[in-house]
C-alpha cells in the first residue's frame, strides 16, 4: 500500500502542492492513502481527486481575507521583509466578546466548502482509497484521525477546517463535547499513523528544512515573539514525529521517501503572500524533479 503524507505548514503548503504535482503527474504515482495535517489536510482531497490545476489556483490566489473573518494580524513591510504586528482593534473586540482566541477563521470554513463540492466529496468517498485528516482533541490531549469514509460532507469539511485552525490565532472549535484545534499540535507529520493503517511505501512532504540553515530572528514585539515561539515548538514536534516515523518504518520494513524544503521559505507561515506562494509551488515541483533525477542516477 502506497501513501502520501503531507505535514502542516500554513502558506508553505504551496511547496507541497508543487512536490505532489510532480509525483502524481510526472512520476505517475498512485496512492491508496492520503493523510494530511493542517495545510496538508487542505491539500489531500484535491490531490486524491487529481484536481491539480484547481489546487494550484487555490494556493496561488488565497489571501488573508479568505481565511480570517476576524484577523488578529497586521502585516507590515520593512526593507522588503514582511513582519507581523497585533491588530489591537480586532484582538480587543475578541476579548470583549468573551472569546479565548485572538482571531476567528470562519471564512476558511466557507472557503473549504466553496472549493470542495458535494459531488466531488461523494465521488472521492466512493473511490477505493482513503483520505484522512489529523485534528487535535485538546480536551483529551490526543491526536485524532478522521477518515472520509466515516464522515458526511459537512463533517469532513469541518474536520479539514479544524485541522487547519492554528489556535490561539484562529478559531477554537467545540464538537461532540470536546474542543479541537490544529492537528499539528499533536501530529505534525503523521508518518506513524500511515504505517499503522498498512502503508508499505510512503512519500512524505515535510514543510521544513532537514537541518537548520539560518539563525532564527525572534519577533520584535510580544505578539510576533509569541508566534515565533509557537512555530519553534511545532518545528520541534515535527522533528520528533519524523524520528518516530523513521523508527516505525524500520521496524515494519516500510520505505520512506522524504521531501523537505531545500531552503527556509518563510519566518511566518501564517502570512499568505500570493507572489511567494506561486514561487514556492514551482520550487516544490523543481525540487521533486531534481531529487527524482538524482535518485535515478544513484541506482
Amino acid at each position: 500500500m502506497r501513501a502520501l503524507v503531507i505535514s502542516g505548514g500554513g502558506s508553505k503548503g504551496a511547496f507541497a502542492g508543487g512536490v505532489a504535482q510532480y509525483l502524481l503527474q510526472n512520476k505517475g504515482r498512485n496512492y491508496d492513502l492520503f493523510l494530511g495535517t493542517s495545510t496538508g489536510s487542505l491539500l489531500i482531497p484535491h490531490l486524491a481527486l487529481g484536481n491539480i490545476e484547481k489546487l494550484h489556483t487555490i494556493y496561488t490566489s488565497v489571501n488573508m481575507d479568505q481565511i480570517f473573518d476576524i484577523n488578529p494580524f497586521i502585516i507590515k513591510k520593512k526593507n522588503k521583509i514582511n513582519y507581523v504586528t497585533i491588530n489591537h482593534f480586532n484582538v480587543i473586540r475578541q476579548f470583549l466578546r468573551g472569546k479565548r482566541t485572538f482571531g476567528e477563521s470562519k471564512n476558511l470554513q466557507k472557503f473549504i466548502k466553496t472549493n470542495l463540492t458535494v459531488s466531488e466529496f461523494e465521488y472521492l468517498k466512493s473511490l477505493p482509497i482513503d483520505v484522512i485528516v489529523t485534528v487535535t482533541n485538546i480536551s483529551k490531549n490526543e491526536a485524532e484521525y478522521k477518515s472520509i469514509k466515516n464522515c458526511t460532507y459537512n463533517e469532513f469539511c469541518d474536520w479539514i477546517w479544524i485541522s487547519s485552525n492554528y489556535i490561539p490565532f484562529m478559531s477554537l472549535v467545540k464538537k461532540g463535547g470536546c474542543e479541537y484545534g490544529d492537528g499539528g499540535f499533536s501530529s505534525l507529520v503523521p508518518i506513524r499513523e500511515a504505517i499503522h493503517r498498512g502503508a508499505t511505501e510512503i512519500d512524505v512532504i515535510i514543510l521544513e528544512t532537514e537541518i537548520t540553515l539560518t539563525k532564527t530572528t525572534l519577533g520584535k514585539n510580544p505578539f510576533s515573539l509569541m508566534i515565533d515561539l509557537f512555530l519553534f515548538s511545532l518545528d520541534q514536534l515535527g522533528k520528533h514525529d519524523v524520528s518516530i516515523g523513521k523508527l516505525s518504518a524500520t521496524n515494519h520494513n516500510v520505505k520512506l521517501n522524504l521531501y523537505y524544503t531545500p531552503t527556509k521559505l518563510t519566518n511566518n507561515a501564517l502570512i499568505f503572500d500570493q507572489k511567494k506562494m506561486k514561487k514556492w509551488w514551482q520550487l516544490g515541483f523543481l525540487y521533486a524533479q531534481n531529487k527524482s533525477e538524482v535518485m535515478s542516477e544513484m541506482r
